[in-house]
């Protein structure tokens, strides 16, 4: 598309009160398709390569749903149609192609001599004094192949091994700065090198909302890249705003002289590139070039970290050649990673199962002890008001127990104030109240955050261990609206609920009814834990089923009666009056027992399985929680997860691949129910 046809009335001003549809033959949509798919296509080009938009967002969106209505209610979709971006059909697995050529990672250093012994060896090896080197930012995001044939997009993949990647050309597709097809005097054929990125406050949005909903955020915007293009599902990827620079000709039917060239070029066919390169005469030159780039990092809305340093004419490229890993011609002179000391970039509120609101720090990528952290909690509101830390101030963050990060201290104020809770729940606009330093959401499993965990925490396996329900599905089933109240929902749940949503088949969802099924008639202990009592894990469960018997008698037990159980306190035993003498409370479990029938505890037993410690997985000839609870009478240990310290995994029909991978990686061995009933039988252990 060497320019936009002047007939063309979207393209300028276009118009944003369309006619309706119904008043366009066939014809008709199929023109104004077309013109409506070369607007797009320029505006994209304006704003994506020009960064010079001549139309407002909302008109350009006005254009692309008007687009979609067409291709819709017509039929008129073409390949290269800008609508394919919202995602084409799921796939059940990325395959992998070969590169048109190698994709070769970069030698690299953070010390400015080791730039200088790269530039004495390219003049070594080309016998010359003096090379100009073009400089652009390293971006830290995905690296990709695209190939375009004809003018046409075909294909992209991931770097891979640098032979060979994984075929993403659909996820790639989704993103708008690369161009469904070339504009101008393009090369019939044309692979190019670029990086798939996710735009820095793209990704402190994205991890706005996985906080809020209870959800780990991502380490840094190159794993969110990654992640996003990695999905099965190009629906995922069209929804995160991933973004693309592209900075090198892998091959094409065209020649270049030099990457400056090849820079300059790109361009004009549609093909975005970064304004922040530049040619420079000598390696000084580019070792300064890396040193005002780090002071502008800050600034930059896409993470770099560091600059890539490469022999501008190509001649001199290919005669520096390669290894077998990187390229001879070509130098990353790396930044100092971030330490420590990190700005606040927003204060996001996290609603827990139980209600409780954490607010959290989330923060500019930091590396802390090796580990790269991009949120850090606040614990309170008393702690944000002692600390004084708001939004835009500069942290120090730490890591308990070399584990959680926190915010240590404030070390640049560059806010007024400290951050604010509000009075309500960001989730569900229920009222935030507060029980000294803790402020807990009062919208119970109306809040949609708190009803997401719950279901999580009710199916995990410190609860009723319903294998296949972790919280990806959680989610998925609470936003089609599978489960809308309660854990309760989940035993309404029917096959074909499951079977129209992405990624399920009829085994996966026959395995999780099964699943569902087995977990009616769970041991006492399991039910208490699973149903989420704050300072209730399956410890105390177990000493509170053992104590009271059955799940009426701990419901009305006093607190005088609480705390004679071992290692309840008198904490302990408010939080567990209070949780049973909530009506709403009462109302979850009475739905749940309509479905769900908890077994009075057994007493008794011996040490007869001392030492053993048991997984149980897939559908088994008694409920697991059964199982475990009989295994833990007689000594022994029921963990829901295999590792290291398993001694069996017992495995019945239909089971999860998951745990028996980890037994195979574990060597832990496998017992089928009947070989685990030996087992019994030979410690001395009865089974009626």
């Amino acid at each position: 598309m060497a320019s936009v046809s002047a007939e063309n009335p979207y393209v300028e001003s276009p118009p944003t009160d369309f006619a309706s549809v119904d008043e366009l033959d066939a014809d008709e949509a199929r023109e104004q398709a077309e013109q409506l798919r070369e607007a797009i296509r320029y505006h994209d080009y304006r704003y994506y390569v020009e960064n010079d938009p001549v139309v407002a967002d909302r008109t350009y969106d006005a254009l692309f749903s008007r687009l979609q209505d067409l291709e819709a209610a017509f039929d008129v979709q073409t390949e290269d149609s800008p609508t394919r971006r919202v995602g084409g059909e799921p796939v059940a697995e990325l395959g992998t192609v070969e590169h048109v050529a190698p994709m070769l990672s970069i030698d690299s250093s953070g010390d400015p001599d080791d730039v200088r012994a790269f530039d004495d060896r390219v003049r070594r090896t080309l016998g010359v004094d003096d090379v100009r080197y073009v400089c652009e930012p390293k971006f830290d995001g995905l690296s990709v192949e695209v190939v375009y044939e004809d003018g046409e997009y075909v294909r992209a993949a991931t770097r891979g091994d640098g032979e060979q990647g994984e075929d993403v050309t659909e996820n790639v597709r989704t993103i708008a700065s690369v161009p469904e097809r070339l504009r101008g005097d393009h090369p019939d054929f044309l692979a190019v090198r670029g990086e798939a990125y996710l735009p820095r406050d793209a990704f402190q949005q994205l991890n706005r909302e996985r906080v809020e909903r209870g959800d780990d955020p991502f380490a840094n915007p190159r794993n969110a890249a990654a992640g996003s293009l990695r999905q099965l599902d190009p629906s995922v990827t069209a929804d995160r705003p991933l973004d693309c620079f592209f900075y090198d000709v892998l091959d094409a039917s065209a020649e270049f002289a030099t990457n400056w060239e090849e820079r300059e070029t790109l361009p004009t066919y549609g093909l975005r590139t970064n304004d922040r390169t530049e040619r420079v005469d000598d390696v000084e030159a580019a070792i300064r070039f890396r040193d005002a780039l780090q002071a502008d990092r800050e600034d930059l809305n896409y993470e770099v970290d560091g600059v890539v340093v490469k022999v501008d004419a190509l001649d001199r490229c290919e005669e520096l050649g390669t290894t077998s890993r990187h390229y001879r011609w070509a130098y990353a002179y790396k930044f100092p990673p971030r330490s420590e000391e990190t700005p606040v970039t927003d204060v996001v509120l996290q609603v827990g199962r139980t209600g409780r609101v954490t607010p959290v720090a989330l923060l500019e990528p930091v590396d802390v002890g090796g580990v790269t952290v991009s949120r850090a909690s606040l614990h309170n509101p008393a702690e944000i008001a002692a600390k004084d830390v708001n939004v835009g101030d500069v942290v120090r963050v730490e890591r308990a127990g070399d584990v959680i990060p926190y915010v240590d201290e404030v070390v640049e104020k560059r806010s007024e104030g400290h951050y604010e809770m509000p009075d309500r729940c960001p989730v569900c606009d229920s009222a935030i109240e507060h029980d000294g330093p803790i402020a807990y959401c009062t919208g119970g499993l109306a809040c949609d955050a708190q009803l997401r965990r719950a279901v999580a925490y009710y199916g995990s396996d410190d609860g009723l261990d319903i294998d296949g329900l972790g919280e990806e599905r959680v989610d998925q089933l609470v936003d089609a609206g599978v489960i809308e109240d309660s854990p309760a929902d989940l035993y309404r749940i029917e096959a074909s609920d499951l079977l129209d949503l992405d990624g399920w088949g009829e085994r996966s969802a026959e395995n999780l009814l099964e699943e569902i099924e087995a977990s009616r008639n769970p041991p006492l202990a399991s039910f208490l834990s699973a149903i989420g009592i704050p300072k209730v894990g399956p410890a105390t469960a177990r000493d509170l089923a053992r104590e009271f018997g059955t799940l009426d008698a701990v419901m009305d037990a006093s607190r005088e009666d609480l705390e004679s159980v071992p290692d309840v306190g008198p904490t302990v035993a408010d939080q567990i009056r209070e949780f049973f003498d909530s009506d709403r409370n009462r109302a979850v479990i009475a739905d749940l027992r309509e479905y769900v029938d908890p077994q009075s505890a057994e007493t008794g037993g011996g040490d007869e399985l001392a030492g053993l410690t048991f997984v149980f997985t897939g559908s088994l000839d008694r409920p697991r929680g059964e199982l475990s609870d009989l295994v833990e009478r007689h000594g022994g240990n029921a963990t829901g997860s295999v590792s290291g310290n398993t001694d069996y995994l017992v495995v019945g029909d239909n089971p999860g691949t998951t745990k028996r991978a980890d037994a195979d990686a574990e060597g832990v061995p496998e017992l089928s129910p009947a070989a685990f009933h030996d087992l019994l039988e030979e410690r001395g252990v009865e089974v009626e």
